[in-house]
């Protein structure tokens, strides 16, 4: 199934959204099916999450089910049973075989800079593009760790926003968007920010936004490909 996180939801966490999504599952009475042994869990597995802070339009999951239901009263009861913000969008019944994270390497981004103005933002996203590796540092598990961002970015393109965008008609507001690849180390947005801030010393008076508008295959036009499209028999189950 597809999820979004919108709005102030966007900063749950994983963990926050994996207990809140259990509990909506025992509310709306799905008929989820558990692991076997001494500690059973419900059967959840979950897809490339996006980084607390970030909202999105294309989280993914899967769940295992006691007996077939119809996707659509899933859609439903789910949303019903999950706060606003945290919305289920979209649901099929899954053909056995490749599992949805194996249909899953890339996503797109639009990443929003209030007060930025787009002619700064080209010139960074020139630099950015043509440089052949970007270096940036993160904190990880593993440590602090330097890898290199451009690798990662299939595309990166900055969209005309005009005046409204900001929510301010004075104030400039760039948008991009971008297409990154789903390595190891995973490539996030505030990395690609990281990377211009690199190359060009772009840094944005107040705190960009993120949102991930698609998950799934890169297709060789550079589009990404729905991950729930295989399953699908020929009509869109759930989706609004």
């Amino acid at each position: 199934m597809r999820y979004a996180k919108r709005g102030p939801l966007r900063f749950t966490s994983h963990r926050d959204f994996a207990r809140a999504f259990e509990r909506a599952l025992r509310r709306a009475g799905v008929p989820i099916a558990f692991s076997q042994g001494f500690t059973p869990h419900p059967k959840i597995s979950y897809a490339s999450a996006a980084p607390t802070g970030t909202g999105s339009e294309a989280e993914y999951l899967e769940i295992g089910l006691q007996r077939v239901v119809d996707p659509a009263w899933v859609v439903t009861a789910l949303d019903a049973a999950l706060s606003p913000g945290l919305d289920v969008l979209d649901a099929v019944e899954a053909i056995p075989g490749e599992s949805l994270a194996d249909r899953i390497d890339a996503s797109r981004w639009r990443l929003e800079l209030p007060g930025v103005p787009d002619a700064v933002v080209s010139e960074a996203v020139t630099k950015f593009r043509d440089s052949s590796e970007v270096l940036v540092e993160r904190q990880t598990k593993q440590g602090r760790r330097t890898f290199d961002t451009r690798g990662a970015v299939v595309s990166i393109e900055v969209i005309t926003s005009g005046p409204a965008a900001s929510g301010a008609p004075d104030v400039p507001c760039a948008i991009l968007d971008v297409v990154v690849r789903q390595v190891t180390p995973s490539v996030r947005p505030d990395d690609v920010l990281a990377g211009l801030r690199v190359v060009a010393d772009l840094e944005p008076p107040v705190p960009p936004r993120a949102i991930r508008l698609a998950q799934g295959r890169l297709t060789a036009q550079g589009a990404i490909a729905d991950p729930l499209e295989a399953d699908r028999d020929g009509a869109v189950v759930g989706e609004r």
